[in-house]
Protein backbone atom coordinates (compact mmCIF):
# COMPACT_ATOMS: atom_id res chain seq x y z
CA UNK A 1 0.00 0.00 0.00
CA UNK A 2 1.62 3.19 -1.51
CA UNK A 3 1.66 6.27 0.43
CA UNK A 4 -0.75 7.63 -2.54
CA UNK A 5 -3.04 4.86 -1.89
CA UNK A 6 -3.87 5.72 1.92
CA UNK A 7 -3.95 9.45 0.97
CA UNK A 8 -6.51 8.42 -1.37
CA UNK A 9 -8.56 6.09 1.25
CA UNK A 10 -8.28 8.99 4.15
CA UNK A 11 -9.51 11.26 1.70
CA UNK A 12 -12.59 8.99 0.59
CA UNK A 13 -13.26 8.37 4.39
CA UNK A 14 -12.82 11.88 5.01
CA UNK A 15 -15.55 13.02 2.45
CA UNK A 16 -18.15 10.19 3.32
CA UNK A 17 -18.21 11.41 7.05
CA UNK A 18 -18.04 15.13 6.19
CA UNK A 19 -21.06 14.50 4.08
CA UNK A 20 -22.99 12.85 6.17
CA UNK A 21 -22.39 14.63 9.66
CA UNK A 22 -23.55 17.85 8.53
CA UNK A 23 -25.41 20.48 10.43
CA UNK A 24 -28.10 17.81 12.34
CA UNK A 25 -25.66 15.31 13.44
CA UNK A 26 -23.32 17.59 14.55
CA UNK A 27 -25.48 19.87 16.63
CA UNK A 28 -26.88 16.86 17.82
CA UNK A 29 -30.19 17.26 16.80
CA UNK A 30 -30.54 14.64 13.98
CA UNK A 31 -29.22 11.61 16.74
CA UNK A 32 -31.95 13.10 19.10
CA UNK A 33 -34.61 13.27 16.72
CA UNK A 34 -34.16 9.96 15.20
CA UNK A 35 -32.33 7.83 18.02
CA UNK A 36 -32.23 9.34 21.58
CA UNK A 37 -35.56 9.62 21.85
CA UNK A 38 -35.71 5.69 21.45
CA UNK A 39 -33.85 5.24 24.73
CA UNK A 40 -31.26 2.11 24.55
CA UNK A 41 -33.05 0.91 21.05
CA UNK A 42 -31.12 3.81 19.73
CA UNK A 43 -27.66 1.90 20.03
CA UNK A 44 -28.95 -0.97 18.11
CA UNK A 45 -30.33 1.61 15.47
CA UNK A 46 -27.14 3.36 15.07
CA UNK A 47 -25.40 -0.33 14.53
CA UNK A 48 -27.93 -1.14 11.59
CA UNK A 49 -27.17 2.30 10.12
CA UNK A 50 -23.29 1.36 10.31
CA UNK A 51 -23.82 -1.96 8.49
CA UNK A 52 -26.56 0.04 5.40
CA UNK A 53 -23.98 2.81 5.17
CA UNK A 54 -21.16 0.28 4.08
CA UNK A 55 -23.12 -2.20 1.93
CA UNK A 56 -24.99 0.92 0.33
CA UNK A 57 -21.51 3.10 -0.61
CA UNK A 58 -20.55 -0.15 -2.33
CA UNK A 59 -23.20 -0.77 -4.32
CA UNK A 60 -23.32 3.29 -5.27
CA UNK A 61 -19.30 3.22 -5.85
CA UNK A 62 -19.73 -0.14 -8.29
CA UNK A 63 -22.50 1.09 -10.03
CA UNK A 64 -20.61 4.38 -10.61
CA UNK A 65 -17.26 3.32 -11.53
CA UNK A 66 -18.93 0.50 -13.95
CA UNK A 67 -21.35 2.97 -15.76
CA UNK A 68 -18.65 5.95 -15.61
CA UNK A 69 -21.27 7.71 -14.49
CA UNK A 70 -20.91 12.10 -13.38
CA UNK A 71 -23.21 12.81 -11.31
CA UNK A 72 -26.51 12.12 -9.00
CA UNK A 73 -28.76 12.73 -12.05
CA UNK A 74 -26.92 10.02 -13.63
CA UNK A 75 -27.13 7.90 -11.38
CA UNK A 76 -30.73 8.00 -10.59
CA UNK A 77 -31.68 7.94 -14.14
CA UNK A 78 -29.55 4.77 -14.66
CA UNK A 79 -30.84 3.17 -11.73
CA UNK A 80 -34.67 4.49 -11.74
CA UNK A 81 -35.27 5.37 -15.58
CA UNK A 82 -39.15 5.46 -15.17
CA UNK A 83 -41.62 8.42 -13.52
CA UNK A 84 -40.65 7.66 -9.93
CA UNK A 85 -36.51 7.64 -10.90
CA UNK A 86 -37.92 11.15 -12.17
CA UNK A 87 -39.76 12.43 -9.00
CA UNK A 88 -36.64 10.89 -7.02
CA UNK A 89 -34.30 12.90 -9.48
CA UNK A 90 -36.04 16.23 -8.19
CA UNK A 91 -36.89 15.38 -5.04
CA UNK A 92 -33.19 14.84 -4.20
CA UNK A 93 -32.37 17.72 -6.19
CA UNK A 94 -34.86 19.89 -3.42
CA UNK A 95 -33.73 18.12 -0.76
CA UNK A 96 -29.92 19.16 -1.42
CA UNK A 97 -31.06 22.67 -1.68
CA UNK A 98 -33.39 22.48 1.68
CA UNK A 99 -30.36 20.32 3.26
CA UNK A 100 -28.25 24.23 2.43
CA UNK A 101 -31.02 25.69 3.95
CA UNK A 102 -31.30 23.62 6.68
CA UNK A 103 -27.41 24.28 7.55
CA UNK A 104 -27.76 28.32 6.81
CA UNK A 105 -30.52 28.03 9.67
CA UNK A 106 -28.29 25.67 11.41
CA UNK A 107 -25.73 28.56 11.24
CA UNK A 108 -27.92 31.13 12.30
CA UNK A 109 -29.49 28.80 15.71
CA UNK A 110 -25.66 28.07 16.42
CA UNK A 111 -24.22 31.37 16.93
CA UNK A 112 -27.05 32.95 18.42
CA UNK A 113 -27.69 29.85 20.96
CA UNK A 114 -24.22 30.72 22.11
CA UNK A 115 -23.17 34.48 21.76
CA UNK A 116 -26.78 36.27 21.12
CA UNK A 117 -25.54 37.62 17.62
CA UNK A 118 -28.35 37.91 15.41
CA UNK A 119 -29.55 34.56 12.83
CA UNK A 120 -28.99 36.74 10.10
CA UNK A 121 -25.72 37.02 10.80
CA UNK A 122 -24.54 33.46 10.83
CA UNK A 123 -26.92 32.55 7.51
CA UNK A 124 -24.94 35.12 5.65
CA UNK A 125 -21.21 34.09 7.21
CA UNK A 126 -22.43 30.28 6.27
CA UNK A 127 -23.28 31.40 3.09
CA UNK A 128 -20.61 34.13 1.99
CA UNK A 129 -17.30 31.41 2.73
CA UNK A 130 -19.37 28.82 1.51
CA UNK A 131 -19.11 30.57 -1.86
CA UNK A 132 -15.82 31.64 -2.34
CA UNK A 133 -14.56 28.12 -1.04
CA UNK A 134 -17.42 26.24 -4.23
CA UNK A 135 -15.71 28.42 -6.48
CA UNK A 136 -12.58 26.06 -6.19
CA UNK A 137 -14.56 22.77 -7.48
CA UNK A 138 -13.60 19.19 -5.89
CA UNK A 139 -10.37 20.09 -4.46
CA UNK A 140 -12.26 22.48 -1.92
CA UNK A 141 -14.37 20.21 -0.90
CA UNK A 142 -11.46 17.32 -0.27
CA UNK A 143 -9.10 19.84 1.74
CA UNK A 144 -12.13 21.25 4.01
CA UNK A 145 -12.97 17.50 4.82
CA UNK A 146 -9.13 16.38 5.67
CA UNK A 147 -9.00 18.82 8.45
CA UNK A 148 -12.80 18.92 9.67
CA UNK A 149 -13.34 15.32 10.26
CA UNK A 150 -9.90 14.46 12.28
CA UNK A 151 -10.35 17.68 14.27
CA UNK A 152 -14.59 16.66 15.24
CA UNK A 153 -13.36 13.00 16.08
CA UNK A 154 -10.80 14.36 18.21
CA UNK A 155 -13.04 17.13 20.67
CA UNK A 156 -16.28 14.84 20.75
CA UNK A 157 -13.94 11.92 21.82
CA UNK A 158 -12.21 14.52 24.00
CA UNK A 159 -16.07 15.87 25.89
CA UNK A 160 -16.54 12.04 25.86
CA UNK A 161 -13.86 11.44 28.31
CA UNK A 162 -14.69 14.82 30.09
CA UNK A 163 -17.89 12.87 30.97
CA UNK A 164 -16.37 9.37 32.02
CA UNK A 165 -14.02 11.40 34.18
CA UNK A 166 -16.57 14.16 35.92
CA UNK A 167 -19.60 12.20 35.34
CA UNK A 168 -19.50 8.57 34.76
CA UNK A 169 -22.38 7.31 36.82
CA UNK A 170 -24.70 8.99 33.86
CA UNK A 171 -22.70 7.78 30.98
CA UNK A 172 -22.80 4.25 32.67
CA UNK A 173 -24.46 1.58 30.54
CA UNK A 174 -27.08 0.69 33.65
CA UNK A 175 -28.16 4.46 33.38
CA UNK A 176 -28.32 4.28 29.48
CA UNK A 177 -30.58 1.10 29.69
CA UNK A 178 -32.76 3.23 32.39
CA UNK A 179 -33.68 6.27 30.06
CA UNK A 180 -37.25 6.33 29.24
CA UNK A 181 -39.03 5.61 25.11
CA UNK A 182 -39.45 9.89 24.50
CA UNK A 183 -41.41 9.01 21.40
CA UNK A 184 -45.15 8.05 20.23
CA UNK A 185 -44.66 4.50 19.31
CA UNK A 186 -47.16 3.79 16.36
CA UNK A 187 -45.64 0.78 16.04
CA UNK A 188 -43.31 -2.03 17.42
CA UNK A 189 -39.47 -1.80 17.09
CA UNK A 190 -39.97 1.90 15.90
CA UNK A 191 -36.59 2.31 16.19
CA UNK A 192 -35.25 0.42 13.01
CA UNK A 193 -38.05 2.40 10.81
CA UNK A 194 -35.99 5.62 12.18
CA UNK A 195 -32.60 4.08 11.79
CA UNK A 196 -33.56 3.12 8.16
CA UNK A 197 -35.66 6.37 7.23
CA UNK A 198 -32.08 8.16 8.69
CA UNK A 199 -29.52 5.77 7.02
CA UNK A 200 -32.17 6.03 3.89
CA UNK A 201 -31.87 10.17 3.77
CA UNK A 202 -28.25 10.48 4.39
CA UNK A 203 -27.17 7.59 1.46
CA UNK A 204 -28.86 9.36 -1.29
CA UNK A 205 -27.75 12.33 -0.32
CA UNK A 206 -24.29 11.48 -0.29
CA UNK A 207 -24.77 9.88 -3.52
CA UNK A 208 -24.20 13.54 -4.87
CA UNK A 209 -20.28 13.16 -3.20
CA UNK A 210 -19.78 9.49 -4.01
CA UNK A 211 -20.49 9.48 -7.85
CA UNK A 212 -18.17 12.48 -8.49
CA UNK A 213 -15.63 10.85 -5.94
CA UNK A 214 -15.68 8.05 -7.70
CA UNK A 215 -15.21 9.26 -11.36
CA UNK A 216 -11.69 11.18 -9.84
CA UNK A 217 -10.37 8.48 -7.26
CA UNK A 218 -11.54 5.32 -9.66
CA UNK A 219 -10.00 3.05 -7.78
CA UNK A 220 -12.95 0.34 -6.30
CA UNK A 221 -11.06 -1.41 -3.54
CA UNK A 222 -9.35 2.04 -2.51
CA UNK A 223 -12.72 4.11 -2.65
CA UNK A 224 -14.68 0.92 -0.35
CA UNK A 225 -11.91 0.96 1.62
CA UNK A 226 -12.11 4.44 2.56
CA UNK A 227 -16.04 4.27 2.53
CA UNK A 228 -16.05 1.22 5.23
CA UNK A 229 -13.56 3.28 7.42
CA UNK A 230 -15.59 6.49 7.37
CA UNK A 231 -18.73 4.36 7.85
CA UNK A 232 -16.91 3.29 11.32
CA UNK A 233 -15.66 5.91 12.39
CA UNK A 234 -19.26 7.94 11.51
CA UNK A 235 -20.81 5.00 14.15
CA UNK A 236 -18.48 5.80 16.82
CA UNK A 237 -19.29 9.70 16.53
CA UNK A 238 -22.87 8.52 16.87
CA UNK A 239 -22.64 6.21 19.68
CA UNK A 240 -20.43 8.99 21.67
CA UNK A 241 -22.82 11.99 21.05
CA UNK A 242 -25.85 9.45 21.14
CA UNK A 243 -24.53 8.27 24.89
CA UNK A 244 -23.83 12.18 26.48
CA UNK A 245 -26.89 12.96 24.60
CA UNK A 246 -29.20 10.34 26.50
CA UNK A 247 -27.07 11.37 29.67
CA UNK A 248 -28.92 14.89 29.49
CA UNK A 249 -32.26 13.77 28.32
CA UNK A 250 -35.02 15.90 28.79
CA UNK A 251 -33.14 19.31 28.98
CA UNK A 252 -31.70 18.78 25.55
CA UNK A 253 -34.82 18.97 24.15
CA UNK A 254 -35.06 22.70 24.78
CA UNK A 255 -32.27 23.74 22.25
CA UNK A 256 -31.93 23.43 19.25
CA UNK A 257 -28.02 23.00 19.15
CA UNK A 258 -28.17 19.70 22.12
CA UNK A 259 -24.64 19.25 21.96
CA UNK A 260 -23.77 22.40 22.55
CA UNK A 261 -25.63 22.35 25.76
CA UNK A 262 -23.53 19.12 26.84
CA UNK A 263 -20.32 20.66 26.00
CA UNK A 264 -21.70 23.77 28.09
CA UNK A 265 -20.99 21.22 31.63
CA UNK A 266 -17.54 21.63 31.01
CA UNK A 267 -15.03 24.21 30.65
CA UNK A 268 -15.62 27.09 28.11
CA UNK A 269 -12.56 26.53 26.39
CA UNK A 270 -14.03 23.19 25.39
CA UNK A 271 -17.80 24.63 24.62
CA UNK A 272 -15.84 27.15 21.97
CA UNK A 273 -13.99 24.44 20.46
CA UNK A 274 -17.25 22.64 19.95
CA UNK A 275 -18.66 25.61 18.57
CA UNK A 276 -16.09 26.00 16.52
CA UNK A 277 -16.25 22.58 14.92
CA UNK A 278 -19.88 21.89 14.42
CA UNK A 279 -19.73 25.00 12.36
CA UNK A 280 -17.12 23.60 10.54
CA UNK A 281 -18.87 20.66 9.86
CA UNK A 282 -22.07 22.60 8.93
CA UNK A 283 -19.90 24.07 6.19
CA UNK A 284 -18.33 21.04 5.38
CA UNK A 285 -21.92 19.54 4.59
CA UNK A 286 -23.00 23.11 2.69
CA UNK A 287 -20.12 22.89 0.21
CA UNK A 288 -21.00 19.03 -0.64
CA UNK A 289 -25.06 19.76 -0.96
CA UNK A 290 -24.12 22.98 -3.21
CA UNK A 291 -21.04 20.96 -4.97
CA UNK A 292 -23.39 18.27 -6.00
CA UNK A 293 -26.36 19.98 -7.44
CA UNK A 294 -23.73 22.58 -8.83
CA UNK A 295 -22.85 19.48 -11.18
CA UNK A 296 -26.05 18.66 -11.55
CA UNK A 297 -26.79 21.84 -13.14
CA UNK A 298 -23.88 22.00 -15.30
CA UNK A 299 -24.16 18.33 -16.47
CA UNK A 300 -27.68 18.27 -17.24
CA UNK A 301 -28.58 21.70 -18.25
CA UNK A 302 -25.80 23.24 -19.05
CA UNK A 303 -25.63 25.91 -16.51
CA UNK A 304 -22.11 27.26 -15.73
CA UNK A 305 -20.71 25.73 -12.43
CA UNK A 306 -20.36 28.59 -10.95
CA UNK A 307 -23.76 30.10 -12.18
CA UNK A 308 -25.29 27.68 -10.64
CA UNK A 309 -23.46 27.87 -7.28
CA UNK A 310 -25.02 31.50 -6.72
CA UNK A 311 -28.30 30.30 -7.95
CA UNK A 312 -28.76 27.52 -5.59
CA UNK A 313 -27.36 29.93 -2.75
CA UNK A 314 -30.34 32.45 -3.69
CA UNK A 315 -33.22 30.10 -3.18
CA UNK A 316 -31.85 28.28 -0.08
CA UNK A 317 -31.19 31.38 2.41
CA UNK A 318 -34.98 32.50 1.95
CA UNK A 319 -36.12 28.89 3.02
CA UNK A 320 -32.90 28.90 5.86
CA UNK A 321 -35.86 31.60 7.60
CA UNK A 322 -38.18 28.85 8.36
CA UNK A 323 -36.05 27.70 11.60
CA UNK A 324 -33.47 24.94 12.00
CA UNK A 325 -35.32 22.41 14.23
CA UNK A 326 -38.18 22.81 12.34
CA UNK A 327 -36.93 22.18 8.72
CA UNK A 328 -34.74 18.71 10.10
CA UNK A 329 -38.56 17.45 11.88
CA UNK A 330 -40.36 18.00 8.68
CA UNK A 331 -38.10 17.54 5.41
CA UNK A 332 -36.22 14.74 6.57
CA UNK A 333 -38.53 11.74 7.17
CA UNK A 334 -40.23 12.53 3.94
CA UNK A 335 -36.52 12.67 1.86
CA UNK A 336 -35.99 9.31 3.76
CA UNK A 337 -39.10 7.37 2.72
CA UNK A 338 -38.57 8.22 -0.79
CA UNK A 339 -34.83 7.42 -0.62
CA UNK A 340 -35.62 4.04 0.76
CA UNK A 341 -37.42 3.02 -1.84
CA UNK A 342 -35.07 4.26 -4.62
CA UNK A 343 -32.17 2.29 -2.42
CA UNK A 344 -34.27 -0.54 -2.96
CA UNK A 345 -34.46 -0.15 -6.50
CA UNK A 346 -30.37 0.09 -6.61
CA UNK A 347 -29.70 -3.13 -4.80
CA UNK A 348 -32.68 -4.39 -7.50
CA UNK A 349 -29.74 -2.76 -9.87
CA UNK A 350 -26.73 -3.54 -8.53
CA UNK A 351 -28.00 -7.72 -8.38
CA UNK A 352 -29.48 -7.61 -12.25
CA UNK A 353 -25.80 -5.65 -13.26
CA UNK A 354 -23.56 -8.36 -11.72
CA UNK A 355 -25.97 -11.41 -13.49
CA UNK A 356 -25.21 -9.91 -16.43
CA UNK A 357 -21.94 -9.94 -15.91
CA UNK A 358 -21.75 -13.44 -15.68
Amino acid sequence: MTLKNLKLIFQAATVFIGTIVGAGLASGQEITQFFSTYGFSSFYGLLLCAVFYIIISSIIVSISLKYDLNSYTDFITLVSPGFFGKITDYLTSFFLISGAAIILAGSGALLYQHFGIPRLVGVFLMAGIALITLLNDTKGLIAINSIIVPSLTTIIITIFVLYLLFSKDTISMDYMKQVPVYKNLIIDKQWIISSLVYAGFNMLSCSGVLVPISKEIKNKRLIISGLTIGALVLTLLAFLINSMLMANIPEIFKYEIPLLFVASKFISLMQILLLCIIWCEMFSTEVSDIYSVGKTLENKYNIPYKRGVILILLIALPISQIGFKQLITFLYPGFGIVSLVFIAQCIGFYFKMNKVKK
